[in-house]
């Protein structure tokens, strides 16, 4: 039997910051509008980080029954790792996508009734990533889909249910949040390209192979940091969202020095620390410039 420890390290906490970062910056957009909601933005973070706890769990559901984290060197799978059966993470992913389902109807039925549409969507392809017979995330497009829904639908629909309509500068914010959380995912493929390539699951890692990969990453924060500098356009406080600058450099160099296997793991969560402060600066900048 798993500990509730095991439990939360399942459910993979470094990610947190992919589903948190958006709905801040969504939160900004919308402030720019002169329109932020403190409690659209509550119910926002409440299904975005019920998702990507959901996701995580079907992941880890999905993977173990098909043997591909049997071998690993990432951070730990319950099933893969025989601590908790089948069974009791799909409820758990189940029990997670309901609770983000739930809070989107809310969300919607206060915003526009349409976005219910686009929560199916979603809940869709947290299921399809590694679920399913022919699951997108063994095809290489887990980044795309990351960058999609974690990037451009995430803030774009914080700041439409707030503001009821988006402009540059959320679409600005989604593409930089997408690339952020995008490289999260490539840090996790790039390390486990030998045991994915073993067991089947062709990631765009496994496409690319190891070196463009590691460009791929670092291309990805380029962009997002130089997307910043766009947004000085709005206001020139947006700035101070370089000050997450130094955390992606300290993110990029075991990839950039070619490190692999469990000394990738820290990028994770270095990115992700990377995208959630940057995303903190920019949206109080666009609040209070």
């Amino acid at each position: 039997m798993a500990s509730l420890a095991q439990w939360v390290e399942g459910a993979r906490p470094r990610t947190l910051p992919n589903a948190v970062a958006p709905v801040i910056a969504g939160t900004g957009a919308a402030a720019w509008l002169e329109a932020a909601s403190w409690w659209k933005a509550l119910l926002a973070l409440v299904v975005a980080v019920a998702l990507i706890i959901g996701v995580n769990y079907a992941n880890d559901y999905s993977d173990g029954i098909r043997g591909t984290d049997d071998v690993r060197s990432g951070p730990l799978r319950l099933v893969g790792s025989r601590l908790a059966s089948p069974k009791s993470v799909l409820t758990a992913a189940v029990a997670s996508l309901a609770v983000g389902a739930a809070a989107g109807l809310v969300l919607a039925w206060f915003s526009a009734p349409w976005l219910i549409a686009v929560g199916a969507v979603c809940i869709a392809g947290a299921w399809l990533y590694t679920g399913g017979s022919k699951p997108y995330g063994y095809s290489g497009l887990g980044e795309v889909a990351v960058f999609v829904f974690f990037g451009l639908v995430a803030v774009l629909g914080t700041q439409y249910t707030q503001a009821l309509r988006v402009d540059w500068v959320g679409v600005t914010l989604a593409v930089a949040t997408g690339c952020l959380s995008s490289a999260v995912l490539v840090a996790n493929n790039l390390r486990d390209i030998p045991t994915d390539a073993q067991s089947g699951k062709i990631t765009l890692a496994v496409r690319l192979g190891d070196t463009k990969t590691r460009a791929l990453f670092q291309t990805l924060m380029v962009v997002a940091f130089t997307l910043t500098l766009l947004l000085m356009l709005a206001t020139p406080w947006c700035a101070v969202g370089l000050v997450a600058l130094p955390l992606a450099v300290r993110a990029a160099k075991p990839v950039r020095n070619g490190s692999a296997g469990k000394d990738l793991i820290p990028v994770l969560k270095h990115t992700g620390l990377t995208m959630l402060v940057w995303a903190v600066a920019v949206a109080v900048a666009l609040a209070f410039g």
